[in-house]
């Protein structure tokens, strides 16, 4: 049975949420009356899918180990969607029970009415008698995350137990983690990066970890002034904006939060390609050299620049503990000199069951068990460098990967909207900005601003185009497909 919470430091504090500290036995009680409450009786969930909607908090960690010492399939939502994102979610999955935070139960009880799911707060699936917890194997299904990959509708990729704890253990063996580190928890948390390689592996090593529903710049610059974290882990896009903030302060302060850097043991980026201008700007205020990975939702992380050793900026570094890469040219031919690109291709421990209810996907994604990330990359020196997508249609931004057919789909609803492409164009703060190129119906018209609004609670913010071109007509190829790349060059 998955067990992330460290057992042998009951005393040390496992999670600081707001002005309280939680220790790992008090965690660890309450994990054990919720996972009780959801039995409701029963021995076993048996597999039941249960989704919650919470922040960052002590109710989320609370309901996720709940989940899986019951038996059942935690499913992580994301607590700035929309309702139609929610609902894809809930239905595609067969949702049983949502369990939500008292401030998003108002957000989500109409969908969970419309679609028949019974919904509860922590406290409702809290029990006062503890039960007997069922014994799970390595091979149950443990959670369930959706990505968008290169499909329309998010994928919900299935995790076991016995993967998870691969994922955890590869990372803490391979980034040092112990129980004296201390990390601040930021990022999204229905995404492995938020669940797996910092809340799990924080609690996997008996470390603590500072919760934060959302990112306050400020209180997080001053709790690294005053040296709180040993272990720093952000997307691209926090750096940017950390550089940004530091530069609008007065060389007092800007100095104590570099310093407050240096003298953690560790800062990794991820989710996104870090631009080798953010790591050297980073690297000249603080002395820190950015750690950086590569993995993805169905993997957990395959690759890493050293902790011990050289890190290159532009570079993922090398297989972790356990993981087997290869690279496939289009031929279908395994790679076998350095310098010459393939499609990254995985065999580990880590790597996901499946693609819940969807067994043609999961088929397509694996050739002959090694899964196929449609990412390409290339060898130098030993080092593996990220080139792009094989598919035009993923856009990584600020670490989200977005599906632009998703977008498309959505602004697609537009009443004045006859044609629509959405890219990605290079962006200093996000990475890649989502960008729309329209084609207008009759004679309207649109700005950028009033595209912004009318997506405003029809997509998820970091969804919405940033950028808009508008087109008598949008380019074709002989099949009728738009030409793509012939667009880029409008953007840049």
């Amino acid at each position: 049975m998955l067990n992330v919470l460290n057992s042998e430091m009951p005393d040390n504090v496992a999670l600081v949420d707001g002005e309280r500290c939680w220790t790992y036995a008090e965690v660890e009680k309450r994990v054990l009356h919720c996972a009780s409450g959801l039995l409701g009786g029963r021995a076993d969930l048996e597999e039941a899918r249960i989704a919650f909607l919470m922040p960052a908090s002590v109710d989320y960690v609370t309901v996720l180990h709940g989940i899986w010492r019951a038996g059942g399939i935690a499913i992580p939502l994301n607590v700035a969607a929309t309702e139609s994102e929610w609902e894809h979610c809930l239905a595609s999955a067969g949702v049983t029970q949502v369990v939500a935070a008292e401030p998003q139960v108002a957000s989500i009880q109409g969908l969970c009415e419309r679609l028949s799911i019974p919904l509860g707060t922590v406290g409702h699936y809290w029990a006062d008698t503890l039960s007997p917890l069922p014994a799970l194997s390595p091979e149950r299904r443990a959670m369930i995350v959706f990505t968008s990959g290169t499909t329309s509708k998010p994928k919900g990729a299935v995790t076991t137990h016995g993967n998870i704890a691969a994922q955890i253990g590869t990372l803490v063996e391979a980034w040092s983690w112990e129980a004296e580190d201390t990390i601040p928890l930021f990022l999204p948390l229905h995404h492995v990066h938020g669940i797996i390689n910092v809340l799990s592996c924080a609690l996997w090593a008996g470390a603590s970890v500072h919760l934060m529903p959302k990112l306050d710049l400020q209180r997080l610059c001053a709790q690294v002034a005053d040296d709180t974290f040993s272990v720093f882990m952000a997307v691209p896009t926090i750096y940017v904006k950390l550089i940004d903030h530091m530069q609008t302060l007065g060389d007092d302060d800007a100095s104590l939060i570099c310093e407050g850097f240096a003298n953690m043991r560790l800062n990794v980026s991820g989710s996104a390609a870090c631009p080798v201008s953010v790591f050297e700007e980073w690297r000249h205020l603080t002395g820190q050299v950015l750690l950086e990975r590569y993995g993805m939702t169905e993997i957990g992380m395959a690759l890493s620049n050293p902790y011990r050793g050289e890190r290159r900026p532009g570079y993922v570094g090398q297989p972790l503990p356990d993981v087997a890469v290869q690279l496939v040219d289009e031929s279908g031919a395994v790679v076998t000199d350095g310098g010459t690109p393939g499609e990254i291709r995985i065999k580990s421990p880590t790597v996901f069951l499946e693609y819940w209810g969807n067994p043609e996907a999961t088929t397509s994604s694996f050739v002959e068990g090694w899964f196929c990330t449609g990412d390409i990359g290339v060898v130098e020196e030993g080092y593996y460098r990220i080139m792009g997508r094989s598919s035009v249609d993923i856009i990584k931004s600020g670490g989200y990967k977005l599906s632009a057919l998703e977008i498309e789909s959505k602004l697609l609803t537009h009443p004045d909207i006859a044609e629509v492409a959405v890219l990605g164009v290079e962006d200093r703060t996000w990475g890649e900005a989502v960008a729309a190129v329209v084609a207008l119906k009759g004679d309207a018209d649109m700005t950028p601003e009033s595209l912004k609004a009318w997506c405003d609670g029809k997509l998820s913010a970091y969804k919405i185009p940033k950028k808009l071109i508008i087109l008598e007509s949008l380019p074709r190829n002989a099949m009728g497909k738009v030409v793509k790349p012939s667009l880029k060059t409008l953007l840049e």
